[in-house]
């Protein structure tokens, strides 16, 4: 084995991820795509090259290429609290392949109720397993509540999607179109909360800027869910309020009129064409090493730190998860 390259870390991020343009960089790249297509070995092997780089020890003759590589491969394929290898459909890297065809059905097979419970019902099904498999895992979750979060959350979508269906079936097609998206707007605002909710509860682990824990705290794990809440929504909202707005002028003309079997498949391709661009975008809006005031922590949580460390820990950080 050789040594590391000298003043080479690699778990130091390659953008500043102080800034949005920063986290944009690093979202853009472990979201990729194409990482999904990774074998299972690789990311073995990618395992294994990463936490022997953290040990100091590498195979000879390894590049800091390759070493960032193995790097972005860890990244998208294992948890950043446990270290486990998280499930293909739930990672990041599978939120384009996967979500454009969710929603993509969901624009195109917007019209009957059945069709709506349906593609909602699969679309919920989708999220909870992202949700699950993106929450900070040092909050354990019991199947009971996995499974109270899932129906409450697929409840939920399918009461707003099929009630506005109902609603909207006089008013302008447009205002139909984007049933979808508030049926997932609001499951996100249930299901997220719900599947993470050990986390409320129990709160989360946070820690100094030297990653030395400090306790846990349940308006830290609020925060966070909060701003997973919100990129969720913002992954979602241009693609289910754009294209609409796209297909409902583009149907107009003859040429689409006679292609109509061909309209699901094109939504579904510009449903990836939007998402390729808002996954990452939207995982960077906030840090996922995410900051919380002293001052806004609970106050015996508080009283604590300063019990121990005085004035020298003005914040504290979680993973907020994604």
């Amino acid at each position: 084995m050789a040594t590391v390259p000298l003043g080479f870390n690699i778990d130091a991020p390659r953008w500043d991820q102080g800034t949005f343009v920063g986290r944009l960089k690093h979202f853009l790249n472990i979201t990729d795509p194409r990482t999904a297509l990774v074998s299972e070995e690789e990311l073995d092997r990618a395992k294994a090259l990463v936490e022997g780089c953290r040990a100091g020890l590498v195979p000879p003759g390894s590049s800091q290429e390759q070493l960032l590589y193995a790097k972005k491969l860890y990244d998208s394929a294992f948890h950043p609290d446990s270290g486990e290898k998280m499930n293909l459909i739930g990672r990041m890297s599978f939120q384009v392949p996967g979500g454009m065809a969710l929603t993509g059905c969901m624009l195109q097979f917007y019209r009957t109720v059945p069709a709506v419970v349906f593609w909602q019902w699969v679309n919920q099904s989708f999220n909870a397993i992202v949700n699950y498999t993106n929450r900070n895992a040092a909050s354990p979750i019991s199947l009971r509540q996995i499974g109270v979060a899932y129906i409450t959350a697929t409840g939920t979508a399918l009461a707003t999607a099929v009630g506005l269906n109902l609603y909207t079936k006089r008013a302008p097609p447009l205002l139909a179109r984007w049933v979808p998206f508030a049926a997932v707007a609001a499951a996100n605002c249930v299901n997220i909360p719900m599947m993470r909710q050990q986390e409320i509860i129990n709160g989360v682990t946070v820690t100094d800027e030297d990653n030395n824990e400090l306790g846990c705290s349940r308006r830290a794990a609020v925060k966070g869910i909060a701003q997973v809440v919100v990129s969720r929504i913002t992954m979602a909202a241009p693609g289910m309020i754009i294209l609409p707005i796209i297909m409902e002028r583009l149907e107009k003309f003859p040429f689409m009129q006679r292609i109509r079997v061909l309209h699901g498949p094109l939504q579904v391709l510009l449903c990836g064409g939007f998402l390729l661009f808002m996954v990452p975008t939207a995982c960077a809006l906030f840090p996922q090493r995410c900051s919380l005031a002293l001052a806004d922590l609970e106050p015996e949580l508080r009283d604590s730190i300063v019990a121990k460390h005085g004035d020298k820990v003005p914040y504290v950080y979680f993973n907020k998860g994604l």
